[in-house]
């Protein structure tokens, strides 16, 4: 009987010591120790990507905003045409109005002129 007594003892005091040591092994403070480790090796990693990620954000801003701006600037383009029509009427007018107060004359002088070589007075008049 003594014998079983002691075997009874024995696996109370191991029993007893397997748990102090589970209590141990899970305390608290060794739990936040291993968080802090986790941390300290995956904060480097997470800032890195974290400076990757803004200077990616930072670059498709840029980007868009050319992007916008190119649109803008092709849409005020296609917006121009009625702009360049009227100045291309007004060009038209113009060269009818001009012909018809100078009756032709000014092509015909020129027509006239330009085979003839300048001399020096007139070169200097010219700017040339």
């Amino acid at each position: 009987m003594e014998e079983q007594e002691m075997q009874l003892k024995v696996k109370r005091v191991t029993d007893k010591f397997t748990e102090s040591m589970y209590v141990l092994a899970n305390e608290p403070s060794v739990a936040l120790y291993r968080l802090q480790e986790h941390v300290r090796r995956s904060l480097p990693e997470l800032v890195q990507h974290k400076t990757d990620m803004q200077s990616w954000e930072e670059q498709s801003q840029g980007a868009i905003y050319t992007v916008e701006y190119a649109c803008s600037a092709v849409k005020s383009m296609t917006n121009s045409s009625f702009y360049f029509k009227s100045i291309e009427g007004l060009l038209h007018q113009a060269i009818g109005t001009r012909d018809r107060i100078g009756g032709g004359q000014g092509r015909r002088k020129r027509g006239a002129d330009a085979g003839r070589p300048k001399d020096d007075g007139e070169r200097q008049s010219s700017g040339l």
